[in-house]
């Protein structure tokens, strides 16, 4: 699908209240979005709890049938600090919570009712981030210890660490699967994306993806697939996002490994850190920022002179009041983006299409 610039509009659908300090990260339900199931989504926060959240779908068919949003069940007594990041199972069914008490909890939902069913220990502090793999087999934490720990999911929602990854020289911000393969990357505070894969039963670092071959040159905060998995976006204190395409003609191992490549370099649209990045899967990539703006791009098709590039589609300014820390487009058809902020909201937007009238 072409997209130009001027061709669409952010509409504001909903803002959320309910958290009482920042929220720092979202997490759309990957089983929702379907014409029998609403879609779902999780927030965490500052003020250590989750909150989760559903869509009311309105009766009506109208363009006004996204009606309202309803907060479903808040996680809370559970973490003793800061609820830094959550992930869902590709199933929908659990809940991987990551908080500053250095745990990660584990809830399950039961008829509706969440509860936590586990509780992973092992992180010397702050954890980070939490990733599911895409058979919801393997769990991945992060954290200011530097390091990142794989996780095995056993039967009855036991979890056991099967490798704890030692090669980032800082502060580990986010760890995430690739979309196909079990094969995982982490950003760093040390400027840097590793790419770990499994080796006959020993994680290694397989890449690293760093300044000398045209990374960043400041702390990566985040990083997104787009759909199909060859290509990849990160983000940086550096105010750039860089695309790195997956170099399948270079095979490195037996396994089957491809490196990964830059491609280009987005800069010259942010002038604070950008904190967050998501690709839909319709090729568009949002960013969320310390300027509290939020940004989309898309693939320039002109002029590919020099290789691929992309271009600036639309930038919201002011989307919330403080600092962006998550963006993150909705599954399923519509063209939905939930956005949180430092300013203790979540806002849902719809991305649409002025030539028609709805983006769809």
């Amino acid at each position: 699908m072409e997209f130009h610039e001027g061709a669409c509009e952010l509409k504001l659908l909903q803002t959320l209240d309910g958290h009482t300090d920042r929220v720092w990260s979202l997490a759309w339900n990957p089983a929702t979005g379907t014409a029998e199931t609403p879609l779902v989504f999780a927030s965490c926060s500052g003020d250590k709890t989750v909150r989760i959240w559903e869509q009311n779908p309105s009766l009506s068919s109208s363009s006004s049938s996204y009606s309202s949003w309803n907060c479903k069940a808040v996680l809370e007594d559970t973490h003793t600090r800061t609820v830094r990041s959550c992930s869902w199972s590709p199933s929908g069914k659990l809940l991987a919570v990551a908080s500053f008490d250095a745990t990660t909890s584990i809830w399950e939902n039961v008829g509706g009712d969440f509860e936590c069913v586990s509780t992973l220990e092992g992180h010397e502090n702050e954890v980070k981030s939490v990733s599911w793999n895409a058979a919801g087999t393997l769990l991945a934490t992060c954290g200011r210890d530097k390091s990142v720990w794989i996780w095995e999911a056993q039967p009855g929602n036991e979890f056991e660490c099967v490798s704890v990854l030692q090669g980032h020289s800082q502060d580990v911000k986010m760890v995430l699967w690739h979309p196909t393969l079990d094969v995982l990357f982490s950003c760093s505070y040390d400027n840097t994306v590793k790419v770990w894969a499994d080796d006959d039963d020993d994680w290694q670092c397989v890449q690293t993806l760093g300044e000398p071959n045209n990374g960043h040159s400041s702390t990566v905060w985040a990083l997104s697939f787009n759909k199909t998995g060859d290509k990849m976006v990160t983000c940086s204190d550096d105010l750039t996002l860089k695309i790195w395409e997956m170099d399948s003609t270079s095979m490195q191992s037996a396994d089957g490994y491809a490196p990964w490549r830059h491609l280009c370099t987005i800069t010259g649209y942010h002038d604070r850190t950008i904190f967050s990045v998501h690709w839909s899967s319709e090729g568009i990539i949002a960013s969320g920022a310390a300027d509290d703006a939020i940004r989309f791009f898309v693939e320039d098709k002109d002029g590919l002179v020099d290789g691929p590039s992309y271009k600036l589609l639309l930038k919201e300014e002011k989307a919330h009041g403080m600092d962006i820390n998550s963006v993150q487009w909705s599954p399923g058809e519509k063209r939905l983006l939930a956005s949180a902020s430092d300013d203790g909201t979540v806002k849902i937007w719809e991305l649409a299409s002025l030539c028609t009238g709805n983006g769809y």
